[in-house]
């Protein structure tokens, strides 16, 4: 299993283009994708599941990705999260 956390900088948090965008890429892998924040977890996979997570500007979270391809996905997500948030 790979975790990271991440800041969020944008100043409309996770919102609905970026997080479509955001989606399509953890599609591309075969890796389980959650979202925790603040004791909430959601499938970084479904659209409305990580829009109803309500991730706003400046809060943290932590994502954790499990499987066959854990470590280029890693990688792929957080570069889109750091490049896109």
């Amino acid at each position: 299993m790979k975790e990271f956390t991440f800041n969020v900088k944008d100043e409309n948090g996770i919102h609905a283009r970026p997080a479509g965008l955001l989606v399509k890429e953890a599609k591309k892998f075969a890796s389980s994708i959650t979202v925790d924040k603040d004791g909430k977890t959601c499938d970084m996979k479904k659209l409305l599941a990580l829009m109803g997570m309500g991730i706003k500007q400046g809060e943290t979270i932590t994502v954790r990705i499990e499987g066959e391809d854990e470590e280029p996905c890693a990688t792929a997500i957080e570069d889109f999260l750091n490049n896109n948030f």
